[in-house]
Formats: C-alpha cells, sequence, structure tokens
C-alpha cells in the first residue's frame, strides 16, 4: 500500500512540474532529499552502533537478565494464562530493548515475539495478548530516547536530551490508556460470546 501512495506522490510532483514548468525544481528538491537521507543514515548509524555495543555488553554482563527478571510480574499479569516461556522470553526482550532506546534491535525481537505469540492454540485469550503486545511495543516507553535525541542532535538542538521526560510521560499515558482500551474492548467481546 505505501508503495502504490509513495509512486501517486512521486508521479503527481513530476506531473504538477511539467505543467508549471518547472521540471529544475523537482530535480533539484530530489537529489537534495538523497543527500539528506544518506547524511542522516549515516549519522543514525554511529548512534545505533553505539547504544547497539552497549546493549550487547549490558548482556554480557546479565543487565538484560536482570531487566528481564524485574519485566516477568508485570508481564505475568498483562499476560495471563501464556503458557509459553519463549514468547514471555521474546516479549521481555523486546521490551528491554524498547526501554534502552533501541528500536531497530527490538524489531526482530518483536518479530520473534509476535511469531511465538501466533503459535497458541485461537482463542480470546490469543487475541487479547496479540493485541496487548502490540500495543506495547507501539507504545515503547523508552528510558533512553536515543534515534529522537540523535535527529535533535543533528538538527542543533543545543540540548538533544531534553525530551527524555516528555517522551517518558507520552508513552506512559499511552500506554495505560492503551492497557485500559485493550481490557474493555475484550471484556465487551467476552460479554458478547455468552
Amino acid at each position: 500500500m505505501l508503495v502504490f501512495i509513495l509512486s501517486a506522490m512521486i508521479s503527481a510532483s513530476i506531473l504538477y512540474s511539467f505543467y508549471t514548468g518547472d521540471t529544475g525544481g523537482v530535480s533539484a528538491a530530489a537529489l537534495t532529499g538523497c543527500g539528506s537521507a544518506v547524511s542522516l543514515c549515516i549519522d543514525l548509524a554511529g548512534a545505533m552502533a553505539l547504544w547497539g555495543g552497549l546493549m550487547a555488553v549490558a548482556e554480557k554482563c546479565g543487565i538484560t537478565r536482570a531487566v528481564n527478571r524485574l519485566l516477568q510480574k508485570p508481564l505475568g499479569m498483562l499476560f495471563k494464562g501464556l503458557p509459553d516461556p519463549a514468547a514471555k522470553k521474546s516479549i521481555s526482550l523486546n521490551i528491554t530493548a524498547n526501554l534502552l532506546g533501541l528500536g531497530n534491535a527490538a524489531t526482530p525481537l518483536g518479530i520473534a515475539a509476535m511469531k511465538e505469540l501466533c503459535k497458541q492454540p485461537e482463542s480470546a485469550l490469543k487475541r487479547r495478548h496479540i493485541a496487548t503486545f502490540i500495543l506495547l511495543n507501539t507504545a515503547s516507553i523508552q528510558l533512553i530516547p536515543m534515534t529522537v535525541s540523535a535527529m535533535r542532535l543533528e538538527h542543533g538542538a543545543p540540548d538533544p536530551w531534553d525530551c527524555t521526560l516528555p517522551t517518558i510521560l507520552t508513552s506512559a499515558c499511552t500506554l495505560i490508556f492503551g492497557l485500559i482500551l485493550v481490557r474493555m474492548i475484550f471484556a465487551v467481546r467476552k460479554g458478547d460470546a455468552r
């Protein structure tokens, strides 16, 4: 779907440039945009390498296992009835990576967690677990908003880390509201099934 939207936008831009006679503007914008994208990728790659390396060190030192143990009780309450320890571990690792602001590292862990959740027998509980996991992954409370801070630094923010507290508060509010909605939706569906 995104391919079609982007193709339509590019086609509309090119057609409009021919209509207005400003094809040079489209060419200049395309080349400038490509250069900016490459620069941003290089800047983010450095920050990702730093935090990815720190995550690997944290894993070797047992910090991720400690965070995993801390998350077991809250995750146990959110995912009641989930018997699969592999799914619980994948969910916990995904949330740990998100907490540390490692969205790129969290993606493969999230895919692994979703695969494990999808292996569960079909039930309303399975659907609730999937909805809860998607919510946790999307809200992704970040104690270290690394990507946003790296982009703010790239664009000249005097204090790129001053977005940390607003990021945590916004993510926490989103998560709480989302969890309430998931519980309400599945409570209504459970009531309808009676």
